[in-house]
């Protein structure tokens, strides 16, 4: 019986190659089973195999090509019938809002006229038609109800209830015109910006969207744990070998026991009859 050979052990750079190679080629299988070619009454989305990557592994010294796809969105005819006509509707808009957008450097230059002065005429025109009745219908009913009281005027207490009458008519007044001046101003910004909106609508058309496609999630290969198959397979031929090593070593150590006792006997001196 021969001595048994030690196992040789595993080559890193042989195990790395043998690794990266399998990793690489289930990477490669995962994302052409996710690949797949989608047709919808919208349109179609496709891939095709468009060339190769070539990636070199500075470790092994390895060369791996990587095939490279392209994907290809395609519209119905009656949607890409929509999608033309809609471009076309859009560039004619994007033009009327090139078109009209020249004047507005002028436009906003100007800056907005915030003179009310007009305004406030027409709204006291407003009070002195609608306000000046009802507060002289008021100011004669207070009259009247001060001198049923014997309250006349020039004392004291005419003087007070007439100023506050006053003050009331001013509030009125006051008020007609700070809502008035709110209101001007706003009609007047919504004038002023309604240039504006209408450029922005031309410019904001309505878009055609992509077909509606679905995300396919197929199941993907595992990657292989190539080193760990290098591994486990060197340690059971380690195993073996040092079984077999023992075995090997009782048996040479019976061959020598037995070697050892016949030697003696052998050795040993002949009885005399």
């Amino acid at each position: 019986m021969g001595k048994p050979s030690a196992p040789t052990p595993p080559d890193p750079r042989e195990t790395a190659a043998a690794a990266t190679s399998t990793n690489i080629g289930t990477a490669v299988s995962n994302n052409a089973m996710q690949m797949m070619d989608q047709y919808t009454p919208d349109g179609s989305l496709t891939y095709e195999q468009t060339g190769d990557y070539s990636y070199f592994d500075p470790f092994t010294e390895q060369s791996y090509t990587v095939p490279r796809y392209t994907s290809t969105q395609s519209l119905s005819p009656e949607a890409q019938a929509i999608r033309d006509q809609t471009m076309m509707a859009q560039t004619n808009l994007a033009g009327a809002a090139a078109d009209q957008s020249g004047f507005l450097r002028d436009y906003l230059g100007e800056g907005m006229n915030l003179d009310t002065s007009a305004t406030e005429e027409r709204l006291m025109g407003l009070g002195r038609e609608r306000l000046d009745p009802i507060m002289g219908q008021r100011r004669n009913d207070l009259q009247s109800r001060l001198a049923n009281q014997g309250i006349t005027p020039g004392s004291e207490a005419y003087s007070r209830e007439m100023s506050a009458m006053g003050q009331q008519e001013n509030d009125a007044y006051n008020s007609l015109l700070l809502s008035g001046r709110g209101q001007a101003f706003a009609e007047g910004l919504a004038e002023r910006n309604q240039p504006i909106n209408e450029i922005t609508a031309l410019m904001s058309g309505a878009q055609v969207s992509n077909p509606a496609t679905q995300t396919v999630m197929p199941g993907g290969a595992a990657t292989t744990d190539v080193a760990g198959l290098v591994n486990q397979n060197f340690a059971q031929k380690q195993s073996n070998y040092q079984q077999e090593m023992g075995a090997y070593n009782s048996l040479m150590g019976g061959l020598f026991s037995a070697g050892g006792a016949i030697g003696g006997a052998y050795m040993m001196p002949t009885p005399k009859g």
